[in-house]
């Protein structure tokens, strides 16, 4: 048996005839043949590796079956020296016994070759396959709307991207040669019997539909309790993930107890799903034992009335046991590949639908855009993230280069989604936003944004060097661009203080240092990016008031001499702004600087009062 048989075995197979392993699980694909269709269009690449592979596969599997029947030469050429040496008429003739199994391990020696070489082509094939996915994968990404990943779950997307893809990968490698394998075995070994007996060979015919019928049995009982042990699994870690990425909020709320009534509701389900798939599965052994018993009896009782008679040698009914064993070893493996099969498809099905979704519109004829002045105006800009609920009505404003532009309002005013829009993570239902004149529709979303800098409420800090994290804005920066940046947002001083300074390593959290420190790190990485528009969505809401203080300096520094867009629920920070946009359900109701809609007495005056009664 060869390294891959193995694999595909259960533990708890068995090498009697009729017997089967344990079911694998998987998922059923929505539509197989499409799916199919389409894998074998994405492999064409590869067709000449796999046409030599499946000849390979077939050179194995023929050289692997004469095996059996070589050997019966030898025993009957063995018995035959007995039966003369007891006769007194003649003696054994080692030598050629010993030439028929020299003859036969020349033979297995080349089917193991012809296994070895296909195995290993079928492992680059696999391997290849899942790198050039993950690499397209990577590249739909980054062409792709921020509509799609707004509306999933992160861990949907990285499953895509890890477990089908490895499960697409495994599968692959495993379940394509061994179908050819199997096939083969199957219709050389019904050969090979009918040629030493037709008689023994109707009677595997009368006790292989047994075997068949059951193993069908078990397939379709035990495969809806398959999938839903997947389908659970996928939920209890969906729950932990979420429980432990919010543990500190768990904690606060004493909800630790319904977490684990949740968690135990859904892992009894998983118990029960997998206990009777499992259980299932492993009931075959037994009954296929039993019944590959029967076919063992019968077949020797008909031998040796048949080697009594004459009809067929000694070494012939050693040959047709061993072919009967291994009939149904490929039987019980192609039950166990339908099932891989079945999640190989269903995890490509779910990577062609990822290559199948919609991407951003490219610009055919897109307008050159450097660096951009910074002039900024909308224009009768109407949107709404589903078409029937608009959120942005009618937004309307002309912002000069080199302004500071200040945009509040109460939560879901649509703040942030203007910023979305001048950025093209969305486009407009209608209206337009034009940069220098020039409509962003007409601009590569690349050079469009490669002029806009950002600073988040939710700092994002990489795991690696303080150093590394702010050349993030400019990968091509020296040490002493660092450092300037880093002193212009307030930031050189706190980071000489901490341990190997630049050159400490933030964890992948960024726990090791304080939010202020990251906000300022963040602010750092901006100021050296050197982007002419810049965005601050809620850059000191969660800081304190000294910190909010230096990180307010800082933000002066960096939107100096450049178009800036500040949306801050602090109305203090932004006193100082050229412009102060007030939005209420998606319109600007109010606009103007901060002592022109104090005297208004209007909205804004309701907002800033509102902050500020106490005092």
């Amino acid at each position: 048996m060869t390294e891959k048989e193995k694999k595909m075995q259960s533990p708890m197979s068995s090498n009697t005839p009729f017997g089967g392993g344990a079911m694998a699980s998987g998922q059923r694909a929505k539509n197989f043949k499409r799916t199919i269709k389409n894998l074998f269009y994405y492999m064409k690449d590869f067709k000449l590796i796999i046409v030599i592979v499946i000849v390979f596969a077939i050179c194995s599997t023929v050289f692997a079956i004469f095996g059996p029947k070589i050997l019966s030469y030898a025993i009957t050429e063995l018995f035959n020296g007995l039966v003369k040496k007891y006769e007194g008429v003649g003696n054994i003739n080692f030598a050629k016994i010993g030439q028929i199994l020299l003859f036969m391990m020349v033979i297995y020696f080349i089917s193991f070759v012809f296994s070895f070489l296909e195995g290993w082509l079928m492992s680059k094939v696999s391997q290849k396959v899942t790198y050039k996915m993950r690499r397209e994968i990577s590249e739909k990404i980054n062409r792709m709307p921020m509509s799609y990943f707004e509306s999933r779950t992160i861990g949907d997307v990285l499953s895509r991207i890890t477990n089908d893809i490895d499960t697409l990968g495994q599968s692959l490698d495993q379940s394509l040669t061994q179908l050819i394998t199997s096939v083969c075995m199957i219709f050389g070994i019904l050969i090979m019997m009918f040629s030493i007996s037709q008689v023994m060979t109707l009677v595997v015919f009368v006790i292989l539909p047994i075997s068949v019928g059951l193993i069908a049995l078990v397939v379709k009982f035990s495969q809806k309790y398959f999938k839903m042990q997947q389908n659970y699994l996928g939920m209890i870690n969906g729950q932990i993930e979420e429980v432990i990425g919010g543990l500190t909020i768990v904690r606060l709320f004493n909800e630790e107890k319904k977490a684990i009534v949740e968690f135990k509701k859904q892992n009894d389900i998983l118990f029960q799903s997998a206990w009777k798939s499992q259980f299932l599965s492993g009931l075959m052994m037994p009954i296929m034992n039993f019944v590959g018993n029967l076919g063992y009896v019968s077949v020797t009782a008909i031998g040796g009335i048949l080697a009594y008679n004459g009809s067929i040698s000694v070494g012939d009914i050693q040959a047709f046991i061993q072919y009967v064993r291994n009939f149904t070893q490929p039987i019980s493996q192609l039950a166990q590949i339908s099932n891989i099969l079945q999640s190989m498809i269903a995890a490509a099905e779910r990577v062609f639908e990822f290559f199948a979704e919609e991407e951003e519109v490219v610009v055919k004829n897109p307008v050159l855009l450097e660096k951009a002045r910074g002039e900024i105006s909308f224009e009768h800009v109407r949107f709404g993230y589903v078409s029937e609920k608009i959120i942005i009505k009618d937004f309307n404003s002309h912002i000069n280069a080199g302004e500071t532009v200040a945009i509040v309002g109460p939560t879901g005013a649509g703040k942030t989604t203007i910023v979305k829009l001048l950025m093209r993570f969305y486009d407009v239902n209608s209206g337009r936003i034009r940069i220098d004149s020039i409509d962003i529709k007409n601009l590569k979303r690349s050079d469009l944004q490669k002029n806009i800098g950002m600073v988040l409420q939710d700092t994002w800090l990489f795991k690696g060097t303080i150093m590394e994290n702010i050349r993030y804005g400019k990968v091509n920066a020296t040490n002493e661009e660092v450092y300037r940046s880093a002193k212009t947002a307030n930031a050189h001083h706190f980071i000489q203080t901490l341990p190997k300074s630049y050159d400490m390593e933030l964890n992948e959290e960024s726990s090791n240092i304080s939010q202020g420190q990251k906000q300022l790190l963040t602010i750092a990485r901006a100021i050296l990016a050197d982007k002419p528009i810049m965005i601050l969505d809620e850059a000191t809401s969660s800081v304190d008031t000294r910190t909010e203080k230096l990180i307010q300096k800082a933000m002066n520094c960096l939107m100096k001499g450049r178009t800036s867009f500040v949306i801050a629920h602090r109305l203090s920070t932004i006193k100082d702004a050229n412009k102060i946009l007030v939005m209420d359900q998606g319109d600007i109701i109010e606009q103007g600087v901060h002592e022109e809609l104090l005297a208004q007495n209007g909205f804004y005056t309701q907002l800033y009062n509102s902050q500020f009664e106490d005092m």
